[in-house]
């Protein structure tokens, strides 16, 4: 059996596993959703968001990319961001980093020519790379280095949130979200927060956004 056709046998067994335990579970989920949360995190395999908070499907709205990136002019993210916070009113905007992540290890080596598109994409952890290189010059070891750059990452990506206008309006109209920024341990399961912003978050004047 290829590996595909055992993901479509294992769907199977699991849908019939959650019809016996509750019978009305799936009519229940297509009647639409209100998550709380939205979830932007790492396209990681082992950082599945619903599985490592123990949360049933509804619960997270979810965007993932290499290294949780939240860049303006990445409409796709973008998009996720105004669709969450204008339509289904999350309640808080999570951005989940992990130790060990690939795209952040690779931020911190040379440009190759063999990733001319993943280069353009890693740019922007390099960019942070380079507001904080003061204190990341100073760190030896390469894995310690890694791992503040993931933590650095995490909290640039939740301060370019703030600046949004998406996320602006709703902090002056509806006092809501609040921006989470959580990194995730590979080597225990444990979240860790980083940051977190409030409505009453004051942002820096030139990003600040008026009606």
């Amino acid at each position: 059996m290829r590996s595909h056709e055992k993901l479509l046998l294992e769907n199977k067994a699991w849908a019939e596993e959650v019809k016996l335990r509750e019978p009305d579970y799936f009519e229940r989920l297509a009647r639409g959703q209100k998550p709380e949360f939205l979830w932007i995190g790492c396209s990681d395999s082992r950082v599945p968001a619903d599985i490592i908070v123990n949360a049933e499907p509804g619960l997270i709205f979810a965007h993932r990319n290499i290294a949780n990136q939240v860049i303006a002019t990445d409409f796709n993210c973008l998009s996720v961001v105004q669709y969450a916070v204008q339509v289904l009113k999350v309640k808080h905007i999570i951005v989940c980093g992990h130790y060990n992540c690939g795209g952040v290890r690779a931020a911190l080596s040379h440009q190759g020519s063999d990733f001319t598109l993943l280069n353009k994409w890693l740019m922007h952890v390099r960019d942070v790379y380079r507001r904080h290189r003061d204190e990341l010059d100073e760190i030896r070891s390469l894995d310690e280095k890694a791992h503040r750059l993931v933590e650095l990452n995490v909290i640039e990506q939740v301060n370019s949130l703030s600046y949004t206008s998406i996320v602006q309006s709703a902090w002056k109209n509806e006092q809501r979200p609040m921006v989470h920024g959580w990194v995730f341990a590979l080597d225990d399961g444990i979240l860790k927060q980083l940051i977190s912003l409030d409505p009453d978050t004051k942002v820096d004047e030139i990003y600040a956004w008026r009606d």
